[in-house]
C-alpha cells in the first residue's frame, strides 16, 4: 500500500474516534482474570496518555518507539510509545501524550497532526493508557531524555502491518497463564501493551 493511500485509510477509520468515544480493548485474559477489566475495574485505573507518532520518511512512514531508561523504577529497559500518566493540569489526553513526546523525545507539539485515538488499554500496573495516533510531516530527529529514554528506534509501518510480525505467547502471573503479544525487531522485543497497541493499529488498517 503507497504510503499515501495508508495515511487517508487512518485518517478515515480514526475519524469518529475522541477524547470521549474511547472503548477499551478487551485482552484476551483467562476467564478468572475477567474482573480485571469491568466497567467498574477499568474506571478505578489511573489515566495516562501514549502518543503513537507515525513519521513520514522517505522510504516509507515509520512508528517512533523508545526504550526505556534502565535506572527507572517501573518497566525499566522496555519498548514503549512516549508517555505517561495525565496529570491534573493536563487539558486533554492528546495535551498528556504530546507533553511527554516533547519531553522525551523532543517533538514539538506543532509538529504533530493529531489523528485521532485508539482504544484504551487497562494495564496490570493500575493504568489505562490511552493511545493518540499523531501523524509528523516534518523532518523530526529524536533528541531523548536520558533521564527517562535510553534510546529511540523507528518500526516501519508496513512491517507492522504484515502478516508475521506478530506472535503469540503466555506468561505467568499469580498462577494465571496469562496470553500477549510480541514483536521482535533489530534486536528489540516489544511486548505488552506496546505490542497490544501496535496490533490495534495494524487492524486500521486490515480491517474492512
Amino acid at each position: 500500500m503507497h504510503h499515501d493511500d495508508a495515511l487517508a485509510r487512518l485518517r478515515a477509520r480514526l475519524a469518529d474516534s475522541s477524547e470521549t468515544r474511547r472503548p477499551v480493548a478487551r485482552p484476551d485474559l483467562p476467564l478468572k482474570l475477567g474482573h480485571l477489566v469491568t466497567e467498574s475495574a477499568v474506571a478505578l485505573l489511573k489515566p495516562a496518555a501514549v502518543l503513537v507518532p507515525i513519521l513520514r520518511r522517505p522510504h516509507g512512514h515509520t512508528v517512533l518507539l523508545t526504550k526505556r531508561a534502565d535506572h527507572l523504577r517501573q518497566h525499566k529497559g522496555q519498548i514503549s510509545f512516549p508517555g505517561g500518566r495525565r496529570d491534573a493540569g493536563d487539558a486533554s489526553y492528546a495535551f498528556a501524550a504530546l507533553r511527554e513526546a516533547q519531553e522525551e523525545v523532543g517533538l514539538p507539539p506543532e509538529a504533530v497532526q493529531v489523528l485521532g485515538y485508539l482504544d484504551d488499554h487497562p494495564t496490570f500496573t493500575g493504568y489505562r493508557i490511552t493511545p493518540v495516533v499523531g501523524y509528523v510531516d516534518a523532518a523530526f530527529a529524536p533528541i531523548t531524555d536520558p533521564g527517562e529514554v535510553a534510546e529511540a528506534f523507528e518500526l516501519p509501518l508496513a512491517y507492522v502491518t504484515g502478516d508475521d510480525c506478530f506472535e503469540r505467547k503466555v506468561f505467568s502471573r499469580g498462577g494465571f497463564e496469562v496470553p500477549f503479544l510480541e514483536i521482535q525487531y533489530a534486536g528489540h522485543q516489544i511486548w505488552g501493551a506496546t505490542a497490544a497497541i501496535l496490533w490495534n493499529l495494524r487492524q486500521q488498517f486490515i480491517a474492512e
